[in-house]
């Protein structure tokens, strides 16, 4: 069966959200298959620079605005797709957020800076089962240690036509991401596009010789389904996961990027829904050739201490919903005229049978260019190792949290999301084991702990992948696994002088966005007495006022 755009248009109806089924299976797949590979070039997030800046004070405080709308934006050839877009302050909507550079830390060689985003509703309403419905939204900077106000707890909403002021830190060095996080309406609201980067540098990651400027290049994954009109299908799959057969980096659908003969730095995001990607060079496009490898430099929360070097066919960088890693590619060794492919064999627990997906960008290597950088072999002091601080004899609190599918439905330790339940209660400064633990049936799940970060002990005993001995905050649970992770229930601003411990409630659920919004859920609360996670409210745009 085969659609005319006229046809499918109509079928849209004008909203944003098209079923799977209102056409044939054969009639998307062909159409999927038709979206060109590897000749558009890789499209860079647009830089958001602060709507003003106030350097009195102990900490110079940035503030950004970016507004929260549906636009019709530029990604297959010929067709615009509607979206709901971040829109930052004197830019142009684009299929991902403004990428946010900013310099943090805590030390005084850092200079470190406060940010304050006011994040503007005017999404209006979409059709849902028939009913017309507000798109109500929740910001949560993935990886900021934020307090529980500015968090985007899943309950702490923004109307449409309300805003909201988000107030961060900034006490660490690494490649957060700021996405939607409203309960029940995450996977969808992301997957419509409220996703971009943002980048945390400090005097030490600024000392390093590492690729910068126009060779420090943010690779925003997603894929994502068309229909015949170019607009977006969003399908869970009766609650259990969303996939698309068209993978889009920066939100170019199988970009090229030529490159010099010289190093790059790419920061890694893996903001799909559901799809969990491994990672590889070929110098081929549909096999993979031996030899070809990158360096991993960092994970979700800064730093290696040194690069890992990967190498194909055998080492491949697994990458969950949420994670981010940074890696340094030398395109010196390839002549002028070469391709080379970063490459995604399928990973077996996607549920998913769609192979559109194994090559996802090609590089195109061209002139030769002056390479001052360096990559060097120790990339940070050794951090500290939090299982080291443990004393002989001394008991850790130890929690075990298990991820399951029954009685179709998500949980964690059989119960769903509720927002009045407390299922961890660690104290300010704790050093505490969990237990991460995936009771089979087929599925992944990526596991996001907001506020802290983290260490893997181990994965079912062994040692983690060496890419994974970093700091991190999303632990990619595969089938029948256990990871354990050790945490400090504090964060960097609790060791400047004079500042209290942060306490109160933080959420940790799977990553698969589908899981999450269908209550794969719950929450912690560091301490007693901390701040209430709706405290700050969104307010009505009658009321904003400039920064």
């Amino acid at each position: 069966m085969k659609i005319t755009r006229r046809e499918a248009i109509k079928v849209v109806g004008g909203g944003i959200l098209l079923s799977p089924f209102a056409y044939s299976q054969p009639a998307h797949a062909q159409f999927s298959s038709a979206v060109p590979r590897f000749q558009i070039p890789l499209k860079l997030p647009p830089l958001l620079s602060p709507s003003r800046s106030n350097t009195s004070g102990d900490r110079p405080i940035d503030y950004y605005e970016i507004t929260m709308q549906k636009a019709e934006v530029d990604i297959l050839p010929g067709m615009k797709t509607k979206m709901w877009c971040y829109v930052g302050k004197g830019l142009a909507p684009a299929a991902v957020g403004p990428i946010i550079r900013h310099r943090g830390g805590i030390e005084p060689e850092d200079e470190g800076r406060t940010s304050v985003i006011r994040f503007i509703n005017k999404l209006g309403t979409t059709i849902e089962q028939g009913k017309e419905k507000p798109i109500d939204t929740s910001i949560h900077l993935h990886g900021m240690a934020s307090l529980p106000e500015y968090d985007g707890y899943a309950t702490d909403l923004i109307p449409p036509e309300y805003f909201k002021d988000y107030f961060y830190p900034n006490d660490r060095a690494a490649t957060l991401w700021y996405h939607d996080h409203a309960v029940h309406k995450t996977s969808r609201n992301v997957y419509m596009g409220l996703a971009g980067m943002y980048v945390v540098d400090d005097a030490k990651a600024r000392a390093l010789n590492l690729p910068k400027g126009d060779y420090d290049i943010p690779l925003i994954i997603q894929d994502k389904k068309f229909d015949a009109a170019g607009q977006l299908i969003f399908d869970d799959h009766r609650q259990r996961s969303a996939y698309g057969d068209v993978a889009l980096v920066n939100g170019t659908p199988f970009p090229r990027l030529r490159v010099a003969r010289r190093k790059y730095r790419f920061r890694l995001l893996n903001a799909s829904p559901s799809r969990t990607y491994q990672l590889v060079l070929s110098q081929a496009e549909n096999t993979l050739t031996g030899g070809d490898f990158f360096h991993v430099i960092s994970t979700d929360a800064g730093l290696l201490e040194k690069p890992v070097k990967m190498t194909a066919p055998l080492n491949l960088l697994r990458i969950g919903i949420g994670e981010r890693y940074g890696i340094v590619i030398d395109f010196k060794d390839y002549p002028k005229g070469s391709k080379l492919y970063l490459q995604n064999p399928a990973f077996p627990n996607n549920v998913d049978t769609n192979n559109n997906m194994s090559a996802i960008v090609r590089f195109d290597i061209e002139d030769d260019a002056t390479d001052d950088s360096s990559l060097p072999d120790v990339l940070r002091q050794p951090f500290e190792r939090l299982v080291d601080q443990i004393q002989p004899g001394q008991t850790i609190p130890t929690r075990t949290f298990r991820f399951e599918r029954n009685g179709n439905e998500w949980k964690i330790n059989n119960k769903t999301w509720d927002e009045n339940r407390i299922d961890a209660n660690p104290q300010p400064g704790a050093i505490e084991i969990w237990n991460l633990v995936n009771l089979g049936g087929g599925w992944v799940h990526p596991v996001h702990i907001h506020f802290v970060d983290l260490q893997m002990i181990d994965r079912n005993g062994l040692p983690p992948r060496p890419y994974e001995l970093g700091w991190k905050d999303v632990f990619l649970l595969d089938d029948f696994e256990t990871i354990r992770v050790i945490a400090k229930f504090s964060s960097p601003q609790d060791r400047t002088p004079g500042k209290r411990p942060i306490l109160g409630k933080y959420m940790m659920h799977c990553h698969n966005l589908v899981h999450e919004d269908h209550d794969m859920m719950t929450q912690f609360e560091i301490g007693a007495g901390g701040d209430d996670p709706k405290k700050a409210k969104a307010q009505p745009i009658s009321m904003m006022k400039p920064f």
